[in-house]
């Protein structure tokens, strides 16, 4: 089955919410070389005028893939995962993801075509608090490989 080009202009009900923890930041931080302490330390985060440490910019990503799940798992979508490749990644920050956070995302299919025998989407996702504020908006694209 082939991807679903149908889905261009798709948006998922929110997924979550991501609950985000100190705990998850520093060992996010610890994975990714991170030694700013304001990842891992809330005295540090709070002197740099921070409510609480936070995460790295490319965490984003975690909480992406969870609500990129949605359109990977849809079986009216027709991506087979085990032929997916990641392609790129992009963020837009609006505000640091705080511990604390509790993460809603939303995702819309911005594209989909062929290029080459393979199929490549392009999705965005908006990260936002539970309360509406605006985190992050995550644009990736993979691409999934045609078949031998």
């Amino acid at each position: 089955m082939a991807v679903n080009a149908d889905f261009v202009g798709r948006t998922y009900p929110p997924s979550g919410p991501y609950p985000v923890s100190p705990q998850a930041l520093a060992a996010f931080a610890s994975a990714v070389g991170s030694t700013d302490p304001v990842h891992t330390s809330q005295e540090a985060a709070r002197e740099a005028g921070y409510r609480d440490v936070i995460a790295p910019p490319t965490f984003a990503v975690t909480l992406a893939q969870e609500c990129d799940r949605q359109f990977i798992e849809d079986p009216e979508a027709g991506v087979d995962f085990t032929r997916v490749v990641h392609g790129e990644q992009r963020f837009v920050h609006h505000r640091p993801i705080t511990a604390g956070d509790e993460v809603l995302g939303t995702l819309t299919v911005d594209a989909v075509r062929q290029a080459g025998g393979h199929a490549m989407v392009t999705t965005r996702i908006e990260l936002a608090t539970t309360g509406g504020e605006a985190l992050c908006t995550s644009t990736s694209t993979i691409v999934i490989r045609g078949g031998e």
